[in-house]
């Protein structure tokens, strides 16, 4: 069994747990007065002491595909305590605060585990981090029920993160078509040419490419390089896992890279607008 495959039979036993506590029906339900909610704000129709509490949902802001979209290489910075292939990368981890860095230097996007046995995340992280930043959150998890998509929405996710080989065809299309219902973009990762063209076929915007072998764990960044001219011009490409260097980002951005996901490097800089300012150092 490979940790990918370990990690979704952990998290489907997880989820019929988070069932029994709080239904899919009642899930929509919290999301549908929510929705009043934000809706009576941008209305200023809540009472004052209420509307500071909902200007959150009240202000839109910027969709993650928007942040990706931008002229030039754009940027997602992901918040993590932990992974199967490096164990403890924070010791220390205010994950509120890295947050807020990463949005003070200017990051475009942030990326927030809240797997909770091998990456040590949790969905507290994700909330707290989306009501506190303006830049798109991203709940990056190992999503294999569509409760799960509805709660990256009652979260505060502006996306989720679907990967093919976990899902299959007839999986990734409902679960994008829930994650369009509610208005949340989905980063669809793949792995391989078969992985890409699935994607493409049920209409994936934002096609992602993990450089790292969930197998070995070993990183190979031409997985990115030589992937890139499958996806047309039409959809966005993101790199996922294992760039460091701003030689690399320059790289991927003459390659036509639209975004990259960085975790580590990031993760592991005692400043993260430094980190930040070498990554880009080299681009245009």
């Amino acid at each position: 069994m490979s940790i990918l495959e370990e990690i979704a039979r952990e998290r489907r036993k997880a989820v019929e747990e988070e069932k029994k506590l709080l239904s899919l029906m009642e899930l929509e339900r919290l999301l549908e007065e929510r929705e009043i909610l934000r809706k009576a704000a941008l209305k200023n129709e809540v009472q004052e002491n209420d509307a500071s509490s909902l200007k959150s949902l009240a202000t839109e802001g910027k969709s993650f595909y928007q942040a990706l979209a931008k002229e030039g290489l754009s940027i997602i910075g992901e918040v993590k305590k932990a992974s199967p292939s490096k164990g403890i990368i924070a010791e220390d981890f205010p994950y509120l605060q890295i947050a807020k860095d990463y949005e003070a230097a200017g990051i475009d996007a942030i990326s927030c585990l809240t797997e909770p046995k091998y990456f040590l995340g949790k969905d507290q992280y994700l909330q707290e981090i989306a009501h506190a930043v303006s830049v798109p959150v991203l709940r990056k998890d190992f999503l294999i029920d569509p409760y799960q998509i509805y709660q990256a929405k009652l979260l505060g996710a502006k996306a989720i993160l679907l990967i093919v080989s976990l899902l299959g065809e007839r999986e990734l299309k409902e679960f994008l078509s829930i994650a369009g219902k509610l208005g949340l973009d989905a980063l669809v990762e793949c792995h391989d040419e078969e992985e890409i063209r699935c994607a493409l076929s049920v209409g994936a915007e934002i096609i992602g490419v993990n450089n790292r072998n969930l197998k070995t764990f070993s990183v190979n960044m031409e997985n990115s390089l030589s992937l890139r001219n499958l996806v047309p011009k039409g959809q966005l490409f993101v790199a996922e896992s294992g760039m460091s260097k701003p030689e690399e980002l320059r790289l991927l951005e003459e390659a036509g890279v639209d975004g990259v996901l960085i975790g580590e490097s990031l993760m592991r800089a005692e400043s993260k607008k430094e980190k930040l300012q070498e990554l880009r150092s080299l681009l245009k």
